[in-house]
């Protein structure tokens, strides 16, 4: 399921339209299963007035001690899917681990003014802060914020280890409401969920490296990406049909994709996304250790809908908010 991509010395020439027809790869694209009917409206504060807005950690990891680091995503935890072979899958396995980094990840869940619901992808950064996209609670068309939003950590098969830990988002900081121009709404697709309970405490969260792009060019096939894609697993294949949950409700990870290229501020990747994946992270490991190096935000797809290119975020907006 390699994305196609486009020769690069074209890249320059309609990076603007590109801009203009990406799709923003997940609102309203879920098959939610789960109604965050007892939470409360977030507060929304935009970037310039997030003054007081604080990220502890600063950028760096945490491990819980009770936590082992886990290289292979697929080696399951849970006792009912431990005697599940991995022969079979797409060039993407499912998250199937509980332990450290994947337990920091999970399922950003929302519901529309319209009262309707849909799902992202976000990765804890703090003990009680996730990282997704702006276009994940702003709807890009109408310019309303979510209702209500929780944070589902470490989501498989539809469950979380215990309910107790699905947390409710109190606060956004965002990065636009997508009222500048298509470009300037692309380079700031960022959102930072404040929650309502520490549970990086529990499972843990990343830290993030701002590098050059230089940088993260020049090391291909070398990055993981995490998502909860809305067409995976296909449980209409044999080997994934004890994902019972449906598409949606366990995270795919593909390791070896590359961020391409650089321009206009914007990052190209080649890493495998779909509705629901929006907000995922682009993880690079840095002596032995995982960093969020981009964020996933967007797709490019020609008219036959056939995705051609993928569209990321830079993180040193995290740098910034670091140091406040």
């Amino acid at each position: 399921m390699k994305n196609k991509l486009i020769n690069k010395k074209s890249i320059a020439l309609f990076i603007t339209s590109i801009i203009s027809a990406i799709t923003l790869n997940t609102w309203l694209n879920a098959n939610a299963q789960t109604t965050p009917k007892k939470a409360t409206t977030p507060k929304y504060t935009k970037l310039q007035d997030a003054n007081n807005f604080s990220i502890k950690g600063n950028g760096k990891a945490f491990q819980p001690s009770n936590l082992q680091q886990a290289n292979k995503p697929d080696k399951a935890d849970d006792k009912e899917f431990q005697r599940r072979g991995v022969i079979g899958w797409d060039d993407r396995v499912p998250l199937l681990s509980r332990q450290y980094p994947w337990s920091a990840i999970g399922r950003v869940q929302g519901l529309t003014t319209e009262g309707k619901e849909y799902h992202c992808t976000g990765t804890l950064i703090s003990e009680d802060v996730v990282l997704t996209n702006a276009h994940c609670v702003i709807d890009p068309e109408t310019r309303q914020f979510s209702q209500k939003i929780l944070f589902l950590p470490n989501v498989i098969n539809g469950r979380v280890a215990n309910e107790s830990d699905i947390a409710q988002v109190e606060n956004v900081i965002y990065g636009t409401d997508f009222s500048g121009t298509k470009l300037e709404n692309q380079i700031n697709d960022w959102a930072l969920l404040k929650l309502n309970k520490p549970i990086g405490l529990k499972y843990g969260y990343l830290g993030w490296k701002s590098l050059p792009s230089s940088t993260l060019v020049k090391n291909r096939n070398k990055y993981i990406f995490v998502g909860y894609s809305g067409d995976f697993p296909n449980t209409n294949k044999e080997n994934y049909r004890f994902l019972s949950a449906g598409s949606g409700w366990t995270a795919s990870v593909q390791q070896g994709c590359s961020i391409v290229r650089e321009e206009s501020n914007v990052l190209l990747h080649d890493c495998d996304t779909t509705g629901g994946s929006s907000g995922g992270a682009i993880i690079g490991v840095i002596g032995n250790q995982p960093y969020i190096v981009a964020l996933n935000n967007a797709e490019y797809k020609t008219r036959d809908g056939r995705a051609i290119i993928n569209l990321g975020v830079k993180i040193d907006f995290l740098d910034r908010l670091a140091r406040n």
